[in-house]
Parts: C-alpha cells; structure tokens; sequence
C-alpha cells in the first residue's frame, strides 16, 4: 500500500466510487454535540506521553513534532511527518493514530477514518482511539459502527461521563431513546454538574416531542454553563417548534455570538434564517439561507459545475441560467414558485435548464416546454453529498447557476413579492378528465376528498409534525363526502384501520402509483374536489398545480412566512393549532370546515 496515496484527499468522484445517497433536507435538529477532541490541549498531551513510550528511535522524533504540528493547527505538516514515521515502521499503531488525527484535522475523513481503522488494530488496547474513531463514523453517519466502538470505550471507563454522552448520542441518533436515557441517568446522577448531559438528555426528549420537558433540561444546561451555545440553539429550536418565535430568535442570536467553530456558526445561521422567515423577515432569511451551500456548514451539499455561481444583482436578460433542484421533493416543487419570474428575467433570448428529481420531469417540461429539463444525481464521496446534472455534457454555455431555492433572494424578499398566480406547475389536461371519468365512474358517491396524513419519514423527530391516525376519526367520518387515499408508501395498516375502527372506507384509486407516479398524482389531484391534509410532496403538488388543497401546519411553520396562510400557494387553506401537538382541537375544525363545505 501507498502510504502517501493513502493520505491525500482524492478530488476524483471515479477514483473513490460513488454510493447513491440522497441529501439530508436542511432541517433544525437538536444539536448533543459529541465530547472529546483528538486534537484538544489535553488530548494532544496525552498523546505526546503516548508518542513519548514509542521505542523506535527513528519512528519517535518525527510523531514528536507531528503532535506539535497538530497543536500549531498545521495538519499538512503533521500529516508528512506521520507519513515519513510509517515509511519507517509501517506497523506502528501510534504512527496510524497520529496521522489519522492530522487527515481530521484537516478534513479529509476519508483518509481518517482509514488510519484510524488500522491504528485500533495494532492498538487493540487504546480505549481513546476507539472514541476518537466512533466519534469520525458519527460524524460521517455509520451509526452502527460509532455505537460499537463508543461502547468498547465505555466498557473500559465506565464512569466516563464523556463515553455514556456519546454513546447515548448515536443510540439516540437510532431512535432507540429509552434506551438512550437509560445510559444518560447514571450518567447525570453520577455527574449532575456536567452542562453537557443536560443537553444531550434535552435532546432525546426533544427527538421524541416531548419539548416543554426538553427546554427544561437545555436551561438546566444553560444554568450550569451560560456559555452553552449549542444548549441555547436547541432551546430556540424547541421554542420555534412550539410558535415562540421572538424568544426563539433570542437564543438563537446569543448562541451564534457565543460561537466561535466555522460549522457550528453556519449551523445556527440557518436555523436563524428559518427564524427570520417564519417571523416574516424574509429577505434577511434568504440571505442567511445561503449557509447552507457554504463549504464550511457539516450538512452542505456540493454541486458539481464550474461555471460562475448566481447572485442577486446579476442580470440575467439573454443568458443561461442552470438551476439545481435542492433538499426534499417536497421543497423542490415549493421553491419551483420563482420558476415564473427567472423566466421572464430571462427574456426571449434567455435559457433555463433545470435538473430536478427525476419523477418530477414530465411535470417540470409541462409546466415549462422552454426550459431543458433534467434528472440530478446524487452521491456520497468522502462523506460528502455531492450533486450533479449528467444530461448536461457541455457546460461552456451555461452562464450562470444556483441552488433553486437561492434566487429566492431576489424574487421573493417579502409577503408582498408572491404573486397570487393560480398555479405555477401544469398537471396533463388529459390525464385530469381521465381521472375526472374514473372518480364518477367507480368511486363512492359525494364530493372527491382526497387525504394525506403522514410523510415517508415520520419516525423520530419528523413524527411530532403529524397527528395521530386515531385523531382523524372526526374528519373520516365526515358524511356525504368519498374519502379518496392519496397517501404515498405503506399504509394498509391505516385503510384496515378506518374501515374496522372507524367504519369509514378510504377509497383506493387504480393503475397508480402514489409514491412515483408524480405527473399522475398532479392529475388526480386536479381532479379531487379537495385534497387534505399535512404538507408533504403530494400536498405540494396538488397545491402547486393549483388544486383546492387544505393543509394542516403546526406553530412555528416558516413556509407560512410570518402569516395565516401559504404565500406560495395562494388557494390553500391552511389549519393551525394554538399549540405544539394540540391535535384534537385542529382535527376537530377541520372536520367541521369540512362539513360545512361540503355538506352531506
């Protein structure tokens, strides 16, 4: 094996091999931090004893100054050094695990989490460098893998504070929270002093919605250790959650100034940009927005083209304008509302080519037959979500590109800026009297109601954005109305469910496919009296293609920009309730609005 191979960062998508991965919606989420460094001030002097044990006369001086190089911030430096140490003992498990700290620190996982695998295996007895190799797998999403190596850690110093936070942390990251908060109590007995099990258990209840209780636990954290950024921002993130939205923002300001590391700070810059939009700041929100793309933030996605990347004050008459759809389904047909507008900023002379999901593209060239339209791909390398367009395969004539949702800075700045336009996608005029035919001919009498009541991911935390099936019951049994089930995946639980609990029939419409069938679900859609309920992809394009649509949000919603309703789909009716999880009280109004609009 090449050692110097090793240690370099391949900028090669080929050479390192693609897995398809999708990108994580850039979404708020409790932030337990895992504890250590492999580079602190105390780590790097236990490892400078530990460099100082090593026997090789020629192998030792040269980690020696590795260890110093690391606490100088000079990974490079350190990175050489350690590689000239291997040259000369390949098998010394202390060079591994020095390098392995430098490639960290300069941020090439890949090579990382590589020196680390072999330095555990010729250091089977270092409990750190399982911490420190479970804490790189966490950070590069092999959870699996950092709860094995957290409790290896934990079983050698199980009164480690340190070990039971990280190792409920990934356990949490499984959904797995009781058993999470059976390794934190002990833990939190044992040690009540320490700010960070606070946090870490405020997370877990935050994770399963429990968020009055989680604020308690992230200001026992804040009282313990004011300075806790990361305990502020998951207090401001529960607050948001539950609509307080000017104390949310507070602590979210406080955190960013108490903030020093690059990632941590675009972290909370996102969440205040979410903030700002919810509150109805909205131009400040998109300009905050734009962490997300930063090279810096943990969770960026990076886009693969060389062309010269958009900004607000460029003027786009006549040009080439390449954007790439971005986070969920869901989000890519909400932020395809500026599609309009980037059109005619372009004028006649001007091109759009959008790369979208690929079950979006025969609605996406419907809605816009002048654009060039195209499938992203996604992948992971090195850890990294990397985005490309490959039905682009000349990129010289492309003037500029973005993100989709970063002209939103230009277009969409305030309330005022979206247009009351009847639709922005065009469901197949055909497709829709089909549908028309096919709801007359075979479906139970009574207006059409479609019903959504849940999304593809609601385990965990996505799960507290939804109600409880059982709370549908009142709606469900709305009389006069055929229910219509435009609910997407698994879900004959909750039809066998209906029909036996509630004595209500959802009716299942034929020859289509909910989850992939997009173009079709937009004409059915369009052929539904009404469409009803959580915001999800389906809900997004009914509302997008202008169908009647009701949707039920929850307090702190930044797609409703700081106002009762949608913005972006101006005939959505939306339903609020008062407070986080009072779901009894909304159900019970949107059965009744129900009644009343349709009645039996």
């Amino acid at each position: 094996m090449s050692l110097r191979r090793t240690a370099q960062n391949s900028a090669s998508p080929i050479a390192m091999g693609f897995d398809e991965a999708g990108p994580e919606a850039s979404r708020a989420r409790p932030q337990a931090g895992l504890a250590g460094d492999a580079a602190s001030p105390a780590a790097l002097q236990r490892l400078e004893a530990a460099v100082s044990e090593v026997r090789a006369l020629a192998v030792a001086p040269l980690l020696q100054r590795a260890v110093a190089a690391i606490g100088a911030d000079d990974g490079e430096t350190a990175t050489k050094l350690a590689i000239n140490a291997l040259e000369i003992d390949e098998k010394s498990g202390m060079g591994w695990y020095v390098l392995a700290i430098a490639r960290e620190k300069v941020g090439d996982f890949a090579s990382s989490l590589k020196a680390y695998q072999a330095a555990l295996e010729l250091l089977p007895e270092q409990a750190e460098v399982a911490n420190d190799l479970g804490r790189l797998a966490y950070k590069l999403g092999m959870i699996d893998e950092a709860v094995q190596l957290f409790r290896a850690y934990l079983a050698r110093y199980p009164k480690s504070y340190e070990g039971a936070n990280n190792l409920a942390c990934a356990i949490r990251d499984q959904r797995r929270y009781s058993e999470a908060i059976d390794i934190l109590k002990p833990a939190i007995e044992a040690n009540p002093e320490k700010p960070m099990l606070w946090n870490t258990l405020g997370t877990v209840l935050a994770e399963q919605g429990d968020l009055e209780t989680a604020i308690t636990f992230f200001s026992e954290a804040l009282r313990l250790d004011p300075g806790f950024a990361k305990a502020r921002y998951n207090r401001g993130n529960a607050r948001m959650a539950l609509g307080e939205l000017d104390t949310a923002l507070q602590d979210c300001q406080l955190a960013l100034a108490g903030t020093t590391a690059p990632d941590e700070r675009l972290m909370m810059t996102l969440a205040r940009s979410t903030l700002n939009i919810a509150r109805g700041d909205i131009g400040a929100g998109w300009d905050d927005y734009e962490a997300r793309i930063d090279p810096m933030f943990a969770d960026v996605t990076h886009f693969m083209t060389d062309r010269p990347m958009w900004t607000p004050e460029a003027d786009l008459n006549g040009k080439t304008l390449m954007l790439f759809g971005e986070q969920g389904l869901g989000d890519e047909v909400l932020f395809a509302n500026i599609l309009p507008d980037i059109e005619q900023a372009l004028g006649p002379d001007g091109k759009l080519i959008l790369a979208v999901e690929k079950r979006l593209i025969p609605l996406f060239k419907r809605s816009y037959p002048n654009a060039e339209i195209g499938p992203h791909a996604t992948f992971k390398v090195d850890g990294k979500t990397v985005r490309g367009a490959p039905f682009i395969g000349d990129w010289s004539h492309i003037d500029l590109w973005a993100p989709l949702a970063s002209p939103l800075r230009r277009f969409r700045r305030s309330v005022e800026a979206f247009p009351a336009r009847e639709r922005f996608l065009t469901a197949d005029p055909a497709r829709v009297a089909h549908w028309k035919a096919v709801l007359d001919e075979q479906a139970p009498k009574g207006p059409k109601i479609g019903l959504l009541w849940k999304s593809m991911k609601t385990d965990g935390a996505r799960a507290r954005y939804f109600s409880p099936f059982a709370q549908w019951e009142a709606v469900m049994r709305t009389p006069g109305v055929s229910l219509v089930n435009m609910q997407y995946g698994d879900c004959a639980e909750e039809l066998a469910r209906a029909r036996d609990d509630f004595g209500v029939e959802i009716w299942n419409p034929p020859g289509i496919d909910l989850k992939d069938d997009l173009d079709d679900v937009a004409a059915l859609a369009c052929a539904l009296d009404l469409t009803l309920g959580f915001a999800n992809a389906t809900s997004n394009i009914a509302a997008a293609c202008g169908a009647p649509t009701w949707i039920i949000s929850v307090p702190g919603a930044w797609t409703r920009l700081g106002t009762d309703r949608m913005p972006w789909y101006p005939q959505a009716r939306i339903f609020t309730p008062n407070g986080f999880g009072q779901w009894d009280v909304i159900m019970g109004e949107v059965a009744q609005a129900l009644g009343e609009a349709f009645p039996g």
